[in-house]
């Protein structure tokens, strides 16, 4: 398939100018990285308690997938109006504004006592979160120019690392029997003590193209080069909306760990996703992204294959980790690509790319959920192996990846 002379352009490393840069370039990478290292911890201290919530509420599992349905879907709400309000205010002031209301969401959950309240805080943490998210990868692509090399992998591996170690808090803390919201506040007021500090090392940055474009929608549908990388965001987060969501009930149902231990299974696949991630700078430069994507869509396949057709701890485990490595490096090329364009501004285009891979959010947990109840858990992970190969084969479509 050839691609139009517009999509050619959309892949072109244009850099997308900091307005004012007071710090360092490792100064803005450290403060970079400090704020993917909170997100990830603020929704890592979520998900690890994922098994606490269908427990203490009695829920099975399309009950359980109904409910997940509603993060996604705060994500989504604020799709319409998130990269509007990074391109107007700037990455660093809407940084500073959602990173706290992020964190102070996170509390709110500990305060459910039913499913329809749970739902509704996790609406909140959605929007706090996605608001945060647009804001936090347009700053990602401002300091991976300003830094001067290929350093996105880098930022997305901050953020598993703070799921990781949000995933270890968690089980440290339910082993030790600390409640849920003291647990979720210790976790938030670090968040904020992070905002404060590291604030004040990011970029002041410019997301608007250097040649004023001509006026649009409020929202505007993604088009050619920005629809199959959308799609193959999609299959990624499916993937990692599934592991968030279902590893840790995974590997209590299925593999029949105990409660205290389940969480192995989450932390497996995040210690490799947060590997990969660091990795990805070195392993671009080596096979280069389209060669990269394609290798990681098979990993993510073959990883969960094994996890389902062999569910011992042992198998499950290391199937987990392949996972993990497999969508390790897949979102932030995807939004590097994205975000370094010529006629679209970062924020948008990133919007753009995620406004359809976070649809995969919205329908993959509950799927999961729906499937599982009408047969079995072990199938519903079967039906996400085929993601890996789809990632593989639209790849092979965008002959402008190098």
């Amino acid at each position: 398939m050839e691609e139009s002379t517009q999509d050619k352009e959309i892949l072109v490393n244009q850099e997308n100018k900091p307005v004012l840069a007071q710090s360092s370039p490792k100064q803005v990478r450290l403060a970079i990285s400090a704020f993917y290292f909170m997100q990830g911890v603020c929704f890592a201290s979520w998900a690890s308690r994922i098994p606490t919530f269908k427990a203490s509420m009695g829920l099975n599992d399309a009950e359980l997938g109904s409910i997940l349905f509603a993060l996604p879907a705060g994500q989504i709400i604020t799709m319409f109006f998130s990269a509007k309000l990074t391109t107007h205010f700037g990455s660093k002031k809407m940084l500073r504004a959602t990173a706290p209301l992020y964190a102070i969401a996170l509390t709110f959950l500990a305060l459910a006592s039913t499913g329809w309240q749970l739902a509704a805080f996790l609406v909140l943490f959605g929007i706090t979160g996605n608001l945060c998210n647009i804001a936090l990868n347009t700053q990602g692509v401002a300091g991976e120019n300003y830094y001067g090399k290929p350093i996105m992998s880098s930022f997305h591996g901050a953020w598993s690392i703070g799921n990781l170690t949000g995933a270890l808090i968690a089980l440290g803390l339910v082993n030790l029997k600390l409640g849920m919201y003291t647990h979720f506040w210790i976790v938030a007021l670090i968040s904020l003590t992070n905002v404060v500090f590291s604030s004040k090392k990011l970029l002041d940055h410019n997301s608007k193209p250097d040649v004023p474009a001509e006026k649009t929608k409020f929202f505007t549908m993604p088009q050619g080069i920005l629809v199959l990388l959308g799609i193959i965001a999609f299959c990624s987060m499916a993937t990692e909306g599934t592991m968030f969501d279902w590893s840790a009930i995974y590997f209590e149902d299925v593999v029949k760990l105990p409660h205290n231990k389940a969480i192995i299974g989450y932390a497996s696949f995040m210690f490799m996703m947060a590997s990969g991630r660091f990795l990805g700078v070195y392993l671009i430069s080596k096979f280069g992204r389209k060669n990269l994507l394609q290798i990681s869509g098979a990993i993510i396949s073959i990883g969960m294959a094994l996890a389902v057709i062999f569910p011992n701890i042992i198998v499950a485990i290391f199937g987990f980790m392949l996972i993990g490595l497999g969508v390790s490096s897949i979102v932030p090329m995807v939004y590097s690509i994205a975000g370094n364009n010529k006629k679209v501004p970062a924020g948008k285009a990133i919007t753009m790319v995620s406004s359809i891979g976070y649809f995969a959010f919205l329908f993959g947990p509950p799927l999961i959920g729906y499937v599982s109840q009408l047969s079995s858990l072990r199938y519903s992970f079967g039906i996400i192996s085929v993601f890996g190969l789809l990632i593989t084969f639209l790849v092979t479509k965008i002959k402008a990846i190098n």
